[in-house]
């Protein structure tokens, strides 16, 4: 009896032991976060103090007078990102169906396969690909028709003039959705694959297609995971570095038109760091990032809550 009373303490001990162990991991995790933001806001702070509130809005950026402003930086990063969710999302949802829904079993191996290796790739080897390969390409045959055909339509003409020197937000942002395919097609072909099989075999035996099975069964049962991993790949976008920066041009100009170069804040962080010449500009730079990791916040905040949202909704 009172070897078993030894032992429940024991366990007792080993257990609390244990939840104390993964609550201070939990707790780490936070603390990074808070850590970095603060190093940012207050790194950023002369900026902040010297500008104002204006240091977002304002598009000027001149280091020789001493005029910062966050404004083009912030607009490319947005831009950017949008377009390569508007390429990745459909791109990552057909190559995910396919596998799970579609591809034979000797296919299948191969693909997924080709989409790990594609999420393992450095990112400066796409901005390489981009700035060498891609960017000619662009330059000759993709941005001479578009400002062509696309530059004269009313009202989204202006999105499509431009010279054609293949730099520019449009081509980073295909740039862009090529590096986050992987991750977001990986994780809804894990998602797909979760579906229980009777579910769907049961689907097909009263007469749905394909489409319907996929649309009415799959899509649903998964609604909330496929946004968390939509997402997932937002938030890799704006953050990108080295691979927009190659391909975006890295002119501090507000233009509304893709095929003009511009910038993003993770592009002049890298770009202009080690020539920060002065407190003025040091800060402005961290204040950058300070917005950036805002941004990103924000963003995945709002994933959290939608698919809360929605798991109330199901659960309702």
């Amino acid at each position: 009896m009172k070897q078993n009373s030894n032992t429940d303490l024991k366990d007792q001990r080993n257990d609390k032991l244990f939840h104390y162990t993964v609550k201070s991991c939990a707790l780490f995790v936070l603390l990074i976060m808070l850590a970095a933001s603060f190093s940012m806001i207050w790194g950023g702070k002369e900026a902040f103090q010297t500008f104002g509130t204006s240091f977002v809005w304002n598009s000027a950026w001149d280091p020789v007078s001493k005029q910062f402003g966050a404004l083009v930086p912030i607009y490319g990063t947005l831009v950017t990102s949008c377009i390569a969710m508007i390429i990745a999302v459909p791109v990552s949802f057909g190559i995910a169906i396919f596998i799970t829904n579609l591809a034979p079993n000797w296919l299948k191996t191969p693909i997924s396969t080709a989409i790990e290796l594609l999420a393992g790739i450095p990112s400066i080897i796409y901005g390489m690909w981009g700035l060498f390969v891609f960017v000619p390409f662009m330059a000759d045959h993709v941005y001479p028709w578009v400002d062509e055909h696309m530059g004269a339509l009313p009202l989204i003409g202006q999105l499509f003039q431009g010279p054609p020197i293949g730099l520019g937000m449009l081509t980073a942002g295909i740039v862009l959705s090529i590096m986050i395919i992987p991750f977001v097609s990986s994780i809804m072909r894990e998602v797909f694959s979760t579906v229980p099989t009777p579910l769907i075999e049961s689907a097909y035996a009263v007469g749905n297609t394909t489409w319907e099975v996929i649309w009415d069964i799959v899509l649903p049962y998964t609604r909330s995971s496929v946004l968390g991993g939509i997402f997932l790949g937002l938030g890799r976008a704006l953050g990108e570095t080295m691979a927009v920066t190659f391909v975006l041009g890295n002119a501090h100009q507000l233009s509304i038109s893709l095929l003009q170069p511009g910038n993003s804040i993770s592009a002049t962080i890298a770009n202009e760091f080690t020539e920060a010449d002065s407190s003025l500009y040091l800060s402005s730079l961290l204040a950058l990032g300070f917005i950036l990791f805002v941004v990103t916040f924000i963003v995945l905040a709002l994933a959290r809550f939608m698919l809360g949202r929605l798991a109330r909704r199901e659960g309702a």
